[in-house]
């Protein structure tokens, strides 16, 4: 698999999602192109790797709410010290 490019905006860049995502298209082609070759096709591999994509976010809200709930509660016991 081709190396992925580091991002050459900041983080508060407007197009920084399409930079990634033009970081991201080569790997994305090679992963398709093997699951087409191990037999599966175009379209089941495409919204397999949607669902994985999916499953992942919902993973990273989580963790991200999680994060604040910690964040939320140390301050308070903090403040109660």
């Amino acid at each position: 698999m081709n190396s992925i490019s580091r991002p050459f905006v900041t983080r508060d860049d407007p197009d920084r999602d399409i930079r990634c995502q033009d970081a991201l298209d080569t790997a994305f082609c090679e992963l398709l192109a093997g699951a087409m070759d191990a037999g599966w096709s175009e379209r089941e591999s495409v919204e397999a790797i949607i669902a994985i994509a999916e499953s992942h976010l919902l993973s990273v809200a989580a963790n991200d709410g999680t994060d604040g709930l910690v964040t939320m509660l140390r301050q308070m016991l903090d403040r109660s010290a």
